[in-house]
């Protein structure tokens, strides 16, 4: 089995940053009106700016395929070019169509080899599952190297022109025409931006981050679905497909939005995440102690402390001085914003050989997590 290292990371956060304040103007007013929830959820999340594939104007300037694409471009140079790629694995919640996969499109994009492709679906932990394929490949022998990459284009499916047949379709029954808050909620909370990582069977360059294990769990067997799209919650708790229902119903009722349980999600994605993670950590014999920088994926700040209190009752906190942490200026990029941490930690200047890099990633789905220790050398 080979050791398994990181040597290149990139990414591409698309356009300028976005404000609290000019969200909605890009975003546009559902039925017309600013959204009632809209400043409550962003002083509860924490987050001040955030990224969309919507410039100025209100084009859009990339799809997810391109987004990826011009992430992956930034690993190229003479050392590594293109017609070196061994397998590119690619990990998304926000495909921009559902086939063919992600991975196909963006390897559309190239042009100098076949190589082998990786889809990876979900949410949040899609990216870390796309790294942990590469990361396999590597170690057993079967490539030299893999490009894994998380990527979301979200901003487009926050749109208002998406919800305003369902407000519509509201006041045509007399019903009081307000977007639901697991609809709204989701609206003020994700961003646009992609992650590519360069794996590779021994280290290059001045900085490398070896792959000691990864770890990945999954509560669906006793929870049930919180974040979803392309279908909606029954009284039951099961989810009814697209497909199941009538296309007058698909604008009608917004079956493709992205919807969140927001109760579901305050009851279970702390507790099971913690309960992961020690999980994760008694296997590889990690001690809290000699983790240098852990960085979290959370949704929001509101998580932060429920999720410090909870890792130092349970005997697995790390110091606070040891957090990294970019959500309030970067938002909650899905897929990649695991990636988009470690790029911003790896070209800190902070690393030093020897550190321990913990990554830890949750997903609200179905409840899932994933997690990877790196060492520096």
């Amino acid at each position: 089995m080979s050791n398994v290292y990181i040597n290149r990371i990139a990414k591409v956060l698309p356009n300028k940053p976005v404000s609290n304040d000019e969200m909605e103007e890009i975003l546009g007013y559902v039925d017309g009106k600013p959204s009632k929830a809209r400043r409550v959820i962003l002083r509860n999340n924490g987050i001040k700016t955030r990224y969309y594939t919507i410039d100025s104007n209100g084009n859009v300037t990339h799809n997810n395929a391109q987004l990826t694409k011009e992430t992956i471009d930034k690993l190229f140079d003479d050392k590594f070019k293109e017609e070196d790629l061994e397998v590119l694995s690619c990990g998304t919640t926000t495909p921009a169509q559902l086939q063919p996969s992600h991975a196909g499109m963006v390897d559309g994009l190239f042009t100098k080899k076949s190589f082998e492709l990786n889809s990876s679906s979900g949410i949040c932990t899609s990216g870390m599952n796309a790294l942990k394929y590469g990361f396999l490949s590597v170690k057993s022998g079967n490539s030299t190297n893999a490009v894994c990459t998380g990527s979301e284009r979200l901003s487009t499916w926050m749109l208002a022109e998406k919800f305003n047949n369902e407000v519509e379709n509201l006041v045509a029954l007399e019903e009081k025409p307000i977007l639901a808050f697991k609809k709204d909620f989701l609206r003020w909370m994700l961003s646009d931006g992609a992650g590519a990582i360069l794996v590779e069977n021994e280290p290059k360059g001045e900085l490398s981050l070896k792959i000691e294990w990864m770890e990945a769990y999954s509560y669906a067997h006793e929870l049930e679905t919180c974040m979803y799209a392309g279908g909606d919650k029954q009284e039951d708790g099961s989810i009814k497909p697209w497909n199941d229902y009538h296309p007058d119903e698909w604008l009608t009722k917004s079956v493709f939005s992205l919807k969140q349980d927001v109760k579901l999600l305050d009851k279970h994605i702390i507790e099971k995440g913690v309960e992961s993670m020690k999980d994760a950590m008694d296997k590889n014999n990690l001690k809290p102690s000699s983790i240098t920088y852990f960085l979290p994926h959370i949704s929001s700040y509101y998580f932060e402390d429920k999720l410090k209190n909870l890792m130092k009752e349970e005997g697995v906190d790390v110091p606070e001085s040891n957090w990294f942490m970019n959500l309030s200026k970067i938002g909650n990029v899905g897929a990649a914003s695991i990636f988009i941490m470690l790029e911003e930690l790896f070209h800190s200047g902070k690393l030093k050989k020897g550190d321990s890099i913990f990554l830890c990633v949750p997903e609200s789905g179905r409840f899932s997590y994933a997690y990877a220790l790196l060492t520096v050398c």
